[in-house]
């Protein structure tokens, strides 16, 4: 199984490879926001926390993670490499118009 921190370093390499980023997001006194927020081509801002196969939110994770929904924000919690690539794949589509 693959470390977060591996999975972590796929999505941000893949993202470079579609000529977006994957900022590393830390954000001092607000802890359990999503670890990284991907910038695209014409899109959105997306934020991604990832976890692995077997990972789970914590609460403060689910709190950022619904107030920044709540606010119209587009985030994804993803599950290990498979969970990275369905992701890559959905936005591959989206900047292709798809």
């Amino acid at each position: 199984m693959m470390r977060e921190k591996e999975i972590e370093k796929v999505l941000v390499e893949q993202v470079k490879r579609m000529g977006g980023r994957a900022y590393k997001w830390v954000s001092p006194g607000n802890d359990g926001v999503p670890d990284r927020i991907v910038v695209l081509p014409g899109m959105q801002p997306i934020f991604v926390e990832l976890k692995t196969e077997t990972g789970r939110l914590s609460a403060l994770q689910k709190i950022q993670i619904g107030w920044l929904r709540s606010m119209g924000q587009t985030v994804y919690v993803l599950f290990g490499l498979q969970g990275v690539n369905t992701f890559l794949d959905m936005v591959r589509g989206q900047m292709k118009g798809d």
